[in-house]
């Protein structure tokens, strides 16, 4: 049955395909899903850490004038 999803084709070292190979066996996945899941999980890591460096640079930013107080931003 063809699946809908994208592929994509990747050339490894073989270091690194040994240890999906390794880590798919533990886990009782084949190489393709567990592969997949590490991708996913280094894309959301990816994500965070370029998150974290745009809010650092918006605190260093920051002008403590233009701050509004927690009192006046959530009254009625």
């Amino acid at each position: 049955m063809p699946t809908k999803n994208p592929r994509l084709n990747v050339v490894l070292e073989p270091q690194v395909y040994n240890l999906i190979k390794k880590l798919a066996e533990m886990d009782e996945l084949s190489m393709s899903l567990k592969a997949r899941e590490l991708l996913i999980e280094a894309l959301e890591l990816y994500e965070d850490y370029k998150l974290s460096h745009i809010a650092q640079d918006r605190e260093e930013s920051l002008e403590k004038s233009e701050l509004i107080p927690h009192s006046k931003a959530w009254s009625k």
